[in-house]
């Protein structure tokens, strides 16, 4: 550089919003905790697989780089709630302390969420008020970027019939597109699962993945399924128990909720094994457990000349602590994608999950393959372009998603139209 230039002001980092549906439950509280402590150097990033050397190149936001928000219903501060979780062993002690202030901030963006009990407004007047909190948000923060993750407490199927109300799951990801924003499920609820988002998820060129975080049991069926199937041993029966409290516990000892929560476990073993074995899955509310939880499995298989065999298998985890690290990955990734030009289901990210959209294999290790493949593929300059598992072309999400698109527009009048 001359001696008469003058050196330019240094331009400040893009930042991403996370913008975390359930914002002020366990598993949001520990996710906007554990992110500051990583960034801050107080504690390694273990559990999460963007933060190994695969992904060093893939050009995944920072996680200082990431700005929390969110909607809930509830009303308890994030401080108060790290302190709950610090009493019951989910995090470690002094954390929530050292990032009180991280804390204080996600938890000042923070918006009501619905519908509650006694709200009039209509389906439309949700979605709309849902996505001008998130399109503020991302305003006034000057983000590049925000990704709605769902992490609230399991709903139960919804009624099936057309003129059913659409489950509060559904309302939020139909706000994500209204508000042009890349969508994750990390819940078994509907959200884009539903008819009505899908189509306009369908039209909206925007990314997405879901649904239901792969975290325990169903994180160890998808490496025995393939063990068993490869070994060319025969699973006569497949029966599990789980005991877990917190809100996941109450929320599942609706049978309606427990059912949306198995589908996803069995997908795993009819995807693996080639066909559903007897047995069935319970799901027990133990609320002195809190947030961890206990699982069990009992497998009956045939060896050589029909030799019966069992293999009993237990976890024990917090869920929080297994869900947050993965909640961070999908963030980061999700955000990744949007900004190399891909759109529809994202299948590579069906690692993470037991019930994935898009086409992929169910293995948990070519899950994981084809992870580190596309992760690969995100650090090439043409990413936007080289994504197969795309369901729209990039020049289909540049027309479409970032403020008020076709897509969105049409996500409210589907809701006008049927309130």
């Amino acid at each position: 550089m001359s001696a008469s230039a003058s050196p330019s002001a240094p331009q400040p980092r893009p930042r991403t919003g996370v913008w975390l549906i359930g914002a002020r439950g366990s598993v949001a509280t520990t996710v906007v905790t554990g992110c500051a402590a990583i960034a801050a150097g107080l504690h390694p990033p273990t559990g999460m697989v963007t933060e190994t050397p695969a992904f060093a190149d893939s050009g995944l936001p920072a996680l200082a780089d990431l700005v929390f928000g969110g909607h809930d219903t509830l009303d308890c501060p994030l401080p108060k709630r790290a302190e709950t979780l610090t009493a019951g062993g989910v995090l470690p002690p002094g954390v929530a302390t050292a990032v009180a202030s991280e804390l204080a901030a996600a938890d000042r963006e923070i918006r009501p969420g619905g519908p509650t009990r006694g709200d009039t407004r209509t389906e439309a007047e949700l979605i709309d008020a849902f996505a001008a909190d998130i399109r503020d948000f991302t305003r006034r923060h000057g983000l590049e970027r925000t990704v709605v993750v769902n992490v609230a407490s399991t709903e139960p199927a919804s009624e099936g019939r057309a003129d059913a109300p659409l489950p509060a799951s559904t309302l939020y990801a139909l706000a994500a597109l209204r508000a042009g924003c890349p969508y994750v499920n990390f819940t078994p609820s509907e959200g884009m699962h539903h008819p009505v988002a899908a189509r306009e998820a369908e039209r909206s060129g925007l990314p997405y993945a879901g649904r239901d975080g792969k975290t325990g049991q169903t994180l160890l069926r998808a490496v025995l399924g393939p063990m068993f199937a490869q070994r060319a041993l025969t699973v006569r029966a497949w029966s599990g128990t789980n005991l877990l409290g917190g809100g996941d516990g109450a929320a599942l000892a609706d049978p309606a909720a427990a059912a949306a929560k198995n589908a996803g476990k069995e997908r795993v073993l009819a995807d693996t094994l080639g066909t559903v074995p007897e047995g069935e899955v319970h799901i027990d509310d133990v609320p002195a457990l809190g947030d961890w939880k206990t699982a069990w499995d009992h497998i009956a298989f045939d060896g050589f000349l029909g030799t019966r065999m069992v293999l009993q298998t237990i976890w024990q985890g917090c869920d929080s602590a297994l869900a947050a690290p993965l909640v961070l990955d999908l963030a980061r990734l999700t955000a990744r994608a949007h900004e190399a030009g891909l759109s529809g289901p994202l299948a590579p990210l069906g690692f993470y999950f037991k019930d994935p959209q898009g086409d992929g294999p169910a293995s948990l290790g070519e899950q994981f393959a084809a992870l580190v493949g596309w992760g690969e593929r995100l650090s090439s300059a043409d990413a936007g372009s080289s994504g197969s598992e795309s369901a729209h072309s990039e020049s289909a999400h540049s027309e479409s998603a970032g403020s008020d698109s076709a897509g969105s527009e049409s996500a409210d009048s589907v809701a006008e139209g049927r309130s």
